[in-house]
């Protein structure tokens, strides 16, 4: 495995997506390691140093996986553990680190628990989920609702109690509170770090601890008729209690207890704590092994100030051991294409692979794919079957991976399970291969940037200032080495001026890097970012500046030590 301070990116596969060898129209672990070449490792992969896999677990599929009923197996659909092994091994084979989904909060109804659970109120399984009476009415126990719209309780008919479901009523939410539970859930973590597996990002964790005393959530007084439902409420009660970083720290125990391993955790920001607190209780749960990670880029409005505004704050509040994990893009969020447009999907990659940290790549936007057209009929996300026309669906982001012009984009022989995008015999892997000014190639490029160049990932972050409201422009620098990014977020012709001279080494269409000075002026086209490497002669900087590079560098950025 190869050590996580030198991973240049995540990439996150969504394995129903990615290519189906089974000719049923779903994609599978086969699928993941004969593609593995193009991820890394055969002529002009990618270059992407690890994977993230969404749930491939045994599961009724409720939520496609996200409502598990055997932790430590693998859904048939998706192949076996013998499957998941060789992948394993593949992947590794290629210096490939290898990360799954871990979800914490909840099982599935068919979860073996469950079952038992809900047998009796005796059973010994009872209390490693939530059940409570009735009101005297007969009403749930509080108002707490479900994420995916309505109460989070269901009523069980045969012990005359409530159970809770912060998700769908088929994922039944564990009893962290009980420490059996805890127990259970350590030895899947254990189980798969056993097997080989590098690293885990843990779901929905903010849900994990609720309010001892099931207090009400406050109305929401912000809250505007025709939106999602769920943010009726304020969920100051229903997630983030007191024993949350308390639970996430007994895991992040067991992490620690095997080598080069890390848990990243999902957490997007939310209205009741400030994101600043948010995001240092997260880091400070087990700095060493475990981050959260950073969604701010899916909300923030397109612009430069906007997108420097929050990486500066957020990278200003880090401690030197944290790691920062930018994602924009994911299996519930708009691809970047579609949220601000094909041309602007290559400034956010640039933007994206030149920031310090951990990034993570969703698959298919190497390619620019864009969100699907998913009429009603095709529809099968719980989301929108349940709260429909309001925009919350998530098939849109999960169509199948675009390979090639051939039939269904070459990812199965058979009927793919969401249709394919319509602009699959132009936006796609094969087409966009050989073509250096393709977004792929762009990709490539960034990647190997930062495999080439460390500062990337673990060296100072700091926003210059810039007269054009439209250009964003950072330095990103250690002791030896230092690069400038200059991002064009409008689309009109924009003039930047930067401290130093240099060499263009990366744009955002890389067949035609602009031309810069001897004095570091340049013309960016609209919607244009170039990475620039400082000219270094002596130490000293050529252009207009001869301060030293020492005395220049800024202690703002992050360090993995």
């Amino acid at each position: 495995m190869r050590p996580w301070s030198l991973v240049n990116a995540i990439y996150q596969i969504y394995p129903r997506s990615f290519m189906d060898t089974m000719s049923d129209g779903i994609g599978d672990l086969r699928g993941i390691i004969d593609k593995l070449d193009y991820l890394k490792g055969g002529q002009k992969s990618l270059g992407a140093d690890a994977i993230w896999l969404s749930p491939f677990y045994p599961s009724p599929m409720a939520d496609f996986g996200y409502d598990v009923s055997d932790y430590c197996n693998v859904h048939p659909m998706f192949g076996t553990l013998d499957d998941f092994r060789e992948l394993l091994q593949a992947a590794h084979a290629r210096s490939i680190n290898v990360m799954i989904d871990f979800v914490p909060n909840h099982t599935s109804h068919e979860h073996q628990w469950f079952v038992e659970s809900r047998f009796s109120k005796e059973s010994p399984r009872r209390d490693y989920y939530i059940w409570k009476d009735p009101k005297p009415d007969g009403s749930p126990p509080n108002n707490w609702l479900s994420i995916f719209g309505g109460s989070a309780w269901e009523f069980d008919e045969t012990s005359g109690q409530y159970y809770l479901h912060s998700f769908l009523k088929e994922q039944p939410d564990l009893n962290w509170g009980n420490p059996e539970v805890r127990h259970e859930m350590a030895n899947v973590l254990r189980f798969w770090f056993d097997m080989g597996v590098d690293g885990v990002r843990a779901d929905a964790v903010r849900w994990i601890a609720k309010d001892p005393d099931f207090r009400d959530d406050l109305i929401n007084p912000a809250y505007v008729e025709g939106g999602d439902p769920y943010g009726k409420l304020l969920h100051a009660n229903s997630k983030y209690g007191r024993d949350l970083f308390r639970y996430l720290k007994e895991l992040t125990d067991v992490v620690s207890q095997y080598p080069n391993r890390i848990m990243i955790f999902e957490d997007y920001p939310d209205m009741i704590y400030s994101t600043r607190d948010q995001y240092l209780g997260f880091y400070n749960v087990n700095p060493k092994v475990s981050m959260p990670f950073n969604f701010e880029g899916m909300w923030a409005p397109w612009g430069a100030q906007s997108f420097g505004k929050f990486v500066s704050e957020f990278q200003s509040m880090l401690l030197p051991e944290h790691v920062p994990v930018y994602c924009f893009g994911n299996h519930d969020q708009k691809r970047l294409a579609s949220r601000f447009g094909k041309e602007q999907a290559r400034v956010v990659a640039v933007l994206q692979l030149t920031l310090p940290g951990l990034p993570v790549i969703y698959y298919g936007d190497e390619i620019g794919m864009e969100d699907g057209i998913i009429l009603p009929e095709s529809v099968h996300d719980p989301v929108e079957l349940k709260t429909p026309g309001i925009g919350l669906g998530r098939d849109p982001e999960r169509t199948p991976m675009q390979w090639s012009a051939e039939k269904h984009a070459g990812f199965t022989t058979g009927s793919p399970w969401l249709p394919i995008h319509a602009n699959f015999t132009a936006t796609n892997v094969t087409t966009e291969f050989d073509d250096e000014d393709s977004i792929l190639s762009l990709y490539r490029g960034l990647l190997a940037l930062r495999d080439e160049y460390p500062v990337f990932a673990s060296g100072h972050y700091k926003e210059l200032a810039e007269g054009n409201p439209d250009v964003l422009v950072y330095e990103r620098s250690d002791a030896t080495t230092k690069f400038f990014v200059a991002l064009n977020f409008s689309d009109v012709m924009s003039r930047v001026i930067l401290p130093y001279g240099g060499e263009v080494i990366i744009s955002s269409h890389p067949v035609r890097k602009p031309a810069i000075t001897l004095f570091g002026e340049m013309s960016l086209r609209p919607f244009e970012a170039v990475v620039v490497r400082a000219q270094v002669s002596g130490g000293i900087m050529s252009g207009r500046s001869s301060q030293s590079l020492d005395d220049q560098l800024q202690h703002t950025g992050i360090f993995r030590g």
